[in-house]
């Protein structure tokens, strides 16, 4: 299994491994989810209208929490077109039955206005009212359109003490639009998850209900970057030297937080939409009651191959080869330099010449140092020479076959026929048998058997005559 396959297969984990733990302890608090019914809900998406798809991912979601735990609807927007107070609570928050969110979700038809920082303010009332914690976990597509400010909003909620964790997911959102959404869910210490389509939607549904204000603050956070750049990045924990995890995450391109043990870890981090492998990072520790920040970089090296033949570029396949003898890129040249990035480390480039015949027609460039942010370059000459065989009777081409053997090594390396008009093979300088065979109407005439050593850049022509 890829280190990127257990990293998911880890966090899909340990969600599922918190909503056991949950239908057996004492009852979590409660979620409020806040739904998006503007009328840019009916936006197209993939086939399906946004209402469908967000109703569809919602509703799988809550239908996954675990039987003991207490979930409530709001929704915005879905009863009149103009209204910025168009927010009602659908289902409240001592609610226990999944099946009348489900319902209720399904009964919502888009119209109105987006009035986030009203529907924040409507939810942190009702919290406020029961003094209990809370998880909101709000979905929108769309910014504030009715001129609020859900980050003042949920700012002055903590500080006037009300306990709740706030995530926000954004549903197809530009970057340009996050500002106040990203604002808004680091000051109710929760999460800002982007949702570009209907399976970005599910996935970051999964981790924002399994990130509940039950669970321990996160003591360990991670930043990715790429040549600088904030980069989105799965990283799994696992106990020092162990391939026990403990716990994971995805940085979206911000520094997220886990909850670490206090302990030594072993982080595996994978950037997403890069070439780059997922990378190593052994002895992190982590601080029970203080927070830790980790900045990993996937900073690659690149190493620019140039393989010729004669001094010529030539197209040949690469494949660049850890020290475990784990293939880990490649690619084809084209008569052109290839540039590959890799993680920074010492490599085999395996090449192998294409169109060349012969015993010398790939090699392996062992130790190869790739740093990071460096381009290394990596040059091999093959070596050949051009030989061609023609097969005449009175003067015509004879229609034959043509099987070439290395001497040395009484090898066969190339067979070729030649119609009626000769054939022509690239070959390694070297000592060669070759064995005429003629075919078709003259089938008759016995084969025939020469000898030849071939020199580097030469082009020889021998003419089988019968």
């Amino acid at each position: 299994m890829s280190i990127m396959k257990k990293a998911i297969l880890s966090l899909l984990l340990l969600c599922f491994a918190y909503s056991a733990m949950s239908q057996s302890n004492d009852a979590p608090a409660p979620i409020m989810f806040i739904y998006d019914a503007s009328g840019s809900m009916w936006g197209q998406m993939s086939g399906k209208t946004k209402m469908e798809i967000a109703s569809e991912v919602l509703s799988e979601s809550v239908d996954k929490l675990p039987e003991n735990q207490k979930v409530g609807l709001v929704a915005y927007g879905h009863r009149e077109k103009g209204n910025c107070k168009d927010v009602e609570t659908l289902v409240t928050l001592d609610n226990a039955s999944k099946a009348s969110v489900t319902s209720a979700i399904k009964g919502i038809k888009p119209l109105g206005k987006t009035p986030l920082a009203y529907s924040a303010e409507m939810v942190i009332d009702q919290l406020r009212k029961a003094k209990n914690p809370a998880t909101i976990i709000l979905i929108t597509d769309g910014i504030e359109s009715c001129n609020g400010n859900i980050c003042d909003v949920v700012k002055a909620a903590k500080k006037e003490g009300i306990d709740f964790k706030l995530h926000i997911v954004g549903f197809g959102l530009k970057d340009s639009e996050t500002g106040q959404l990203k604002c808004a869910a680091e000051a109710g210490d929760g999460n800002y998850y982007d949702a570009a389509d209907a399976g970005g939607l599910s996935e970051v549904m999964n981790e924002a209900v399994a990130e509940t204000i039950d669970k321990k603050e996160g003591n360990f956070g991670v930043y990715a970057i790429k040549n600088g750049q904030a980069i989105d990045a799965y990283v799994t924990a696992y106990k020092a030297g162990t391939e026990e995890s403990v716990n994971s995450l995805r940085t979206y391109g911000e520094t997220r937080y886990m909850y670490l043990p206090e302990g030594t870890y072993d982080l595996v981090a994978y950037p997403l939409g890069s070439s780059v492998e997922a990378i190593k990072f052994p002895g992190e520790k982590s601080l029970e009651d203080q927070k830790t920040e980790r900045t990993i970089s996937f900073d690659g090296g690149k190493v620019a191959i140039n393989p010729t033949n004669n001094g010529e570029n030539w197209d040949c396949t690469v494949s660049i080869v850890n020290k475990e003898g784990k293939r880990v890129a490649g690619g084809r040249t084209y008569t052109r330099i290839k540039e590959i990035e890799v993680n920074p480390g010492t490599y085999d480039i395996h090449l192998q010449a294409l169109q060349i015949k012969g015993m010398h027609t790939n090699t392996i460039l062992e130790d190869v140092v790739i740093k990071s942010g460096e381009t290394t370059p990596v040059t091999y000459d093959f070596t050949s020479g051009n030989f061609k065989v023609h097969v005449m009777v009175n003067g015509e081409h004879v229609d034959s076959m043509v099987q070439i053997v290395d001497v040395d090594t009484d090898k066969s390396v190339v067979g070729g026929r030649t119609y009626n008009r000769g054939v022509d093979f690239i070959m390694n300088p070297g000592n060669y048998e070759v064995t005429v065979t003629p075919i078709s109407i003259y089938k008759h005439l016995p084969k025939k058997k020469f000898s030849y050593s071939l020199k580097q850049g030469e082009t020889h022509t021998e003419t089988v005559n019968y």
